[in-house]
């Protein structure tokens, strides 16, 4: 569960991921108000009976452990001046999963994003919206992201298909291994001067502050087109036309394809590494 931060409104709000679930840290969020003292504001915040009503409702909706019979305790206590629920007395009560701490040194109270936003519209209804508007940002990060390694993994089960094709068809049984590395490496390069216009090397020269090769920066789009051009080259080496017949034809394809995937509504055609 490794920590990671976002910046809303010159504030440093970190988050981790359980089951694909952002939990924010509220110790960080009651920094817009207090900040020496955070968990004063957060131990202000749960003591409201408008809180302890709404976490108990979160709670029943996604916790099946959720001890109603504790809550019900805590409940009919809230609202009286002499009140106050903590954190961990919340956890220990209730079961809590909504809510969770990190004691010690650093120590920490994070929330579900539900409830980490229902704090932050307590404190600022501005930061409410910032913060919001921040953790949608990185949704859609994420989405772009995932999609894209989705690409990338079908780039390589073609690319399977692909050299199979050229070892079944392009590579002569007395062939040293350097000879047969250049046969995969120098079809591979055809494909790149396809789609891209020009080969790895000259990829790497013209870049060389950038790690990985030239497929790590590629678009969405560009990767769906090359697992395309690595299927339909293995079709046209099967069918015995030369690498100079070949290549003429794929980069039809190409321009075709990224035309095409280019005026699809909402198309994504951004890289997902910074190409400098």
């Amino acid at each position: 569960m490794a920590k990671k931060q976002v910046d809303v409104q010159g504030i440093k709000v970190s988050y981790i991921k359980i089951k694909d679930n952002d939990y924010i840290s509220l110790t960080d969020i009651a920094r817009v108000r207090e900040s020496e003292f955070p968990s004063t504001i957060i131990q202000n915040w749960m003591r409201n009976k408008n809180t302890v009503e709404y976490l108990g409702v979160w709670e029943k909706l996604y916790n099946p452990n959720f001890n109603s019979i504790e809550f019900d305790r805590i409940d009919k206590e809230s609202g009286r001046n002499s009140f106050m629920l903590t954190p961990k007395r919340w956890i220990s009560a209730v079961n809590s999963i909504g809510i969770i701490t990190k004691q010690g040194r650093y120590a920490d109270t994070l929330a579900h994003r539900d409830i980490a936003f229902k704090f932050a519209g307590w404190l600022s209804v501005e930061f409410e919206l910032y913060i919001i508007k921040e953790f949608q940002r990185l949704k859609q990060d994420e989405s772009k992201l995932i999609e894209w390694n989705a690409k990338r993994e079908l780039a390589k089960v073609n690319y399977l298909i692909h050299t199979d094709a050229i070892k079944e068809n392009l590579i002569v049984s007395d062939l040293k291994k350097e000879q047969i590395n250049y046969v995969y490496a120098n079809e591979s390069d055809m494909l790149n001067v396809a789609l891209f216009g020009l080969t790895a090397s000259i990829w790497a020269k013209n870049n060389p502050d950038k790690k990985g090769n030239m497929r790590d920066y590629a678009t969405i789009d560009q990767l769906l087109v090359l697992s395309n051009l690595e299927s339909y080259n293995a079709i046209l080496i099967e069918q015995g036309l030369k690498q100079s017949q070949r290549i003429v034809q794929l980069n039809q394809v190409a321009k075709k394809q990224i035309e095409v995937l280019s005026n699809k509504p909402n198309g994504l055609n951004k890289t997902m590494k910074t190409s400098g």
